[in-house]
């Protein structure tokens, strides 16, 4: 007997018995759609129709670009959408379960796009796009690579109202652009998934949206409440500690003459360099003053040209040892251990990336 169905033991066809035997049918599912989707016409009945004629070479070759750009167009603004916010890894084939978990495929099922209206997995998930867009942009699927590219527009225009993080999606499409023209200027040389001409709207976007972002006016807002020069000393101080970037420090004792001298603080940065970097690491770039002091400011961007900082996330992805599933900790997965809690553990974006190297 035939399966019907998704099964590993059948190939999923239906099939029908007649006269002469056995034969495979089309689901009516497909049959429907095809006379719900008028609009869903081959290229070839269009391009054989009696009116063809009617048009020269040139006007056909502008008909198929036209009808190619169309098309990318409004796929692109589609995305795939999953009920589990989870996803099982596996990276070989057993007899349940054929083929492997790629990158393109967790980056569809772990709905990334609700993740960054979250300010706690926001820089989580920039940050893991910069990794993709550094080194595994070309093992993204055609799909993947929509929902990459349809996020990215998300997170852009959430900077240009919010005005919030502007400097993270700077760098982000920094490393995109980047990436792009190396891959596009080596196009035979390396592998890219889809048209050449689609990467290219796609990096002429990019600039778009970087000329965006530059050209983002921060407007000044009008309170008659407390302000930041009216708090003390020590509270100013205490919000300058709390910070783990150099750069939002920097930034932050701009705003008042106040401020800039409490940036400059040595013991700020002194703290800094020690959460984010490791002794043996200061002692290879020591960086002394006419006075023989530590310029801990100086030391901590030189640190940071040759080592990575440490990495601090509100929220990120959590993989179950268990159950060998990548999920997010608020939407939970079906977990069958007796302890689900010991099971977890924290993914950092390099570890997402890693956890799909063969």
């Amino acid at each position: 007997m035939p399966f019907l169905g998704q099964d590993w033991r059948s190939p999923g066809w239906s099939w029908i018995k007649t006269e002469d035997g056995w034969k495979r049918c089309e689901s009516w599912s497909r049959d429907l759609d095809r006379e719900n989707n008028p609009c869903n016409v081959s290229h070839s009945i269009i391009l054989n129709s009696d009116d063809e004629e009617i048009f020269s070479n040139e006007e056909q070759e502008y008909t198929s670009k036209k009808r190619k750009k169309d098309h990318f167009r409004n796929d692109t603004n589609t995305q795939c959408f999953y009920r589990e916010k989870w996803i099982y890894v596996h990276k070989e084939s057993t007899r349940e379960r054929h083929g492997y978990c790629t990158l393109g495929e967790a980056f569809n099922r772990l709905d990334f796009s609700s993740a960054i209206q979250d300010i706690r997995r926001f820089t989580y998930v920039v940050k893991l796009l910069q990794l993709i867009a550094k080194s595994q942009l070309t093992s993204l699927s055609g799909v993947a690579q929509k929902n990459y590219f349809n996020i990215l527009d998300k997170i852009v225009q959430k900077v240009l109202d919010d005005h919030q993080n502007p400097r993270l999606i700077k760098d982000l499409l920094q490393d995109l652009s980047s990436t792009l023209c190396i891959l596009i200027r080596g196009v035979g040389k390396s592998v890219l998934v889809g048209n050449i001409n689609i990467w290219i709207c796609r990096l002429e976007t990019i600039l778009r949206w970087q000329q965006q972002l530059q050209n983002l006016q921060v407007t000044k807002q009008v309170n008659d409440g407390l302000t930041l020069s009216d708090l003390p000393l020590h509270m100013l101080n205490n919000i300058l500690y709390r910070f783990s970037d150099g750069w939002d420090i920097v930034t932050l004792g701009q705003v008042t003459p106040t401020l800039s001298v409490l940036s400059e603080d040595r013991q700020l940065w002194k703290r800094l360099c020690q959460y984010h970097f490791a002794e043996q690491q200061f002692c290879r770039h020591l960086i002394l003053s006419e006075k023989g002091h530590v310029e801990w400011k100086l030391m901590y961007f030189a640190l940071q040209k040759h080592y990575p900082p440490r990495e601090q996330y509100g929220d990120t992805l959590h993989f179950c040892r268990h159950c060998s599933i990548l999920f997010w900790k608020d939407s939970g997965h079906p977990c069958t251990a007796a302890d689900p809690d010991s099971c977890f553990m924290p993914v950092s974006p390099q570890h997402f990336i890693d956890l799909f190297k063969f």
